[in-house]
């Protein structure tokens, strides 16, 4: 590199030319002509959902370990799906403790964060990893969803992957599909290739000319480019294959506007939309957060104008707490609603629960002190998965021997601080992982997976 002479320099025009023409468009250097669909697979499904700001950690603890337990108030609604859920206690993420800010970017993926919540570069989420295994036969690999706030789903390069917030702009593109018909798409995607020949080789040219640093930036742009490429190949190859017929008042239910402040409505009209993109097999793994961890939460149906940030921050405030107890209990009761529509549809020789695992929770305990020890987290369905359920698995009973929630501040620091260090919630992910055939020996920071709710 001759620095006196500047010939590593670049102009700017060049660069654009080179790779500002491929923003927002495909790669298609390994795009093949005539791209087949894979062979359809058995389904094996997963779905993700957060709640923010923790629980109301007093009410929510359930005490007692194993298959003889009771579920507390905010969980009564479980009680009809004992039998497809297991409550879990002790969780946590270790390169969170202690940095409140971004728990719930980093839920599913356990990520170090900055204590100070500034940017910091994510890793890959577990939801994606299994898109990439069992996305390959659905027509979307994976579906982000946000009632509130935005998307849990992070690409490989630590990408945000962007939220759908909308249900009917959901429904249209799951269920009716882009405007102009097949042959207008396939020329849009057709043109998009000859578009990116024309500049490819500048691309690759500017690239070598680059310092290792430039060049290393540049890699990671065009690796997200290529899932665009991925995706744009997957569309075309997906143009053929007819989408599901739907009765005519799905697409009413759908495409109706919603009055947001009818709450329970609201989440219920997403949650059977997940359903139906489950099972017409659109897609095998949603991530969805049921709202932000900022400024959501309220809930007008039941008398809570309040945020669940502002619930969580109660100084001990009985009311407060009363009222963040409720919240917990209305959350939880959609989730039950979740599972009764998974229950109603028959699967092959079972549910569609049978066939989909559901991992409910949160990036924090105990708000108040931003506390993410002791995750709030409820596993579900999933048994022809190879999952056993009916019991409370408890990883801080055999250390501290039993709760005692009545001693506030004493709970609070089970909360805080993790009672056994190695109950990874990576543990639950790689498990997670293997029941729908992803081959990998460790997710982020797990230790292995957890045997005692694998049949």
């Amino acid at each position: 590199m001759n620095i006196q002479t500047k010939n590593w320099r670049l102009d700017r025009r060049h660069v654009l030319r080179g790779i500002g023409a491929s923003i927002g468009l495909p790669l298609l250097d390994c795009m093949a002509d005539g791209a087949a669909l894979p062979a359809a697979t058995e389904p094996k499904r997963s779905v993700f959902l957060y709640i923010p700001n923790g629980v109301n950690t007093l009410t929510w603890q359930i005490e007692k370990a194993g298959t003889d337990f009771e579920f507390t108030s905010p969980l009564a609604s479980l009680q009809r799906h004992r039998q497809d859920v297991t409550p879990i206690s002790g969780l946590h993420h270790p390169m969170v403790l202690g940095k409140h800010h971004n728990c719930d970017k980093v839920w599913l993926t356990g990520a170090d964060v900055p204590s100070s919540g500034g940017s910091f570069r994510n890793t890959v989420s577990v939801d994606q990893l299994m898109a990439e295994v069992q996305g390959a036969s659905t027509r979307f690999p994976s579906l982000e969803l946000a009632i509130e706030g935005h998307s849990l789903a992070w690409s490989r390069d630590g990408i945000q992957l962007p939220a759908d917030r909308n249900v009917k702009t959901v429904f249209e593109r799951l269920f009716v599909g882009e405007q102009g018909g097949k042959d207008v798409v396939r020329r849009r995607l057709n043109r998009r290739g000859s578009i990116l020949d024309a500049v490819m080789d500048d691309a690759r040219r500017v690239n070598q000319k680059m310092g290792s640093a430039d060049r290393s930036k540049l890699d990671e742009y065009l690796t997200a480019v290529r899932q665009v490429e991925i995706r744009t190949d997957r569309a075309d190859a997906w143009l053929d294959v007819p989408r599901p017929g739907l009765p005519n008042d799905a697409a009413n239910r759908f495409t109706a506007k919603l009055d947001i402040s009818r709450v329970q409505e609201y989440h219920r009209i997403f949650f059977d939309l997940m359903v139906l993109a489950l099972r017409t097999d659109m897609t095998r793994v949603i991530t969805c957060m049921i709202c932000s961890e900022s400024n959501g939460g309220a809930i007008p149906d039941i008398g809570i104008s309040q945020t669940r940030h502002g619930l969580s921050h109660h100084n001990g405030d009985p009311e407060q707490l009363r009222r963040l107890t409720q919240t917990d209990t209305f959350l939880v009761e959609q989730l039950s609603y979740f599972l009764d529509q998974l229950k109603a549809h028959q699967d092959g020789d079972g549910t569609l629960l049978d066939t989909t695992q559901v991992l409910w929770g949160s990036g924090m305990s105990y708000g108040h002190s931003h506390g993410n020890a002791n995750l709030p987290t409820i596993l579900a369905g999933g048994r022809k998965l190879g999952w056993k359920h009916g019991r409370h698995l408890d990883f801080n009973l055999p250390v501290i021997g039993q709760y005692n929630v009545a001693d506030a501040g004493a709970h609070y620091k089970i909360c805080g601080r993790p009672v056994d260090s190695k109950a990874h919630l990576s543990n639950l992910f790689l498990t997670m992982l293997h029941r729908v055939d992803v081959e990998v020996d460790q997710f982020q920071d797990s230790l292995g997976t957890i045997s005692e709710i694998v049949a």
